[in-house]
């Protein structure tokens, strides 16, 4: 069974999400190890109430390269197969994406290329955009930018503020990641250039 590790810096809902996914048996995985940049990270207490392992490794007032080498050192530590990214709110230096190579994800909400960085679906509402949705993508050196696993579309109505379309977004997203999470551990897919495609099924 394969090790998960979660970086997280807020409340984590896509953190409980996949913990949910693997608590239930659909996700055949563990997850070794929860980590947060910030102690009043509320994912670090919804991590605790789990039992899971959760450590807090402050990044307030480092280099980014001396914090992520204690990142680093703590997934390893844990045997962490697959890092995935919950709302942490840190660009990863390029050392740390050569430390996992294809086997770093993360969630945006948005439909990337559009709206990367902050606030994607206030972006999007902005923009006057018809449909958005969210992205799990590969983690390379740029900032959401790596080769994508899984999008799914959310209509945006007429109805909608950008709170009530990050929320439906937030609801795919709970969907997409475990998603692609499953796929990775299945190894079922190659990356040809920036398209992570699909191998057949064997009969």
């Amino acid at each position: 069974m394969k090790n998960l590790g979660i970086l997280l810096s807020g409340r984590g809902s896509n953190f409980e999400a996949i913990a949910d996914n693997v608590a239930s048996g659909k996700l055949d995985a563990n997850i070794a190890a929860v980590i947060s940049n910030r102690a009043d990270a509320g994912g670090i207490e919804a991590a605790r109430r789990r039992g899971l392992k959760a450590l807090v490794i402050p990044s307030k007032g480092k280099p980014r390269e001396q914090h992520d080498r204690e990142v680093v050192a703590a997934l390893l530590e844990h045997r962490v197969d697959l890092v995935c990214l919950a709302g942490y709110m840190r660009l990863l230096s390029p050392w740390f994406v050569q430390q996992f190579p294809n086997r770093i994800l993360n969630i945006h909400p948005a439909l990337l290329p559009a709206f990367p960085g902050l606030e994607a679906q206030k972006q999007a509402f902005d923009y006057g955009v018809k449909v958005s949705g969210c992205t799990v993508h590969f983690v390379d050196a740029d900032l959401d930018h790596g080769a994508i696993l899984v999008q799914k579309v959310v209509p945006v109505l007429d109805s909608d503020d950008h709170h009530t379309l990050a929320a439906r977004i937030l609801e795919q997203e709970h969907i997409a990641y475990s998603e692609a999470i499953r796929m990775v551990l299945e190894g079922k897919y190659r990356i040809e250039g920036r398209r992570v495609v699909m191998k057949p099924q064997e009969r």
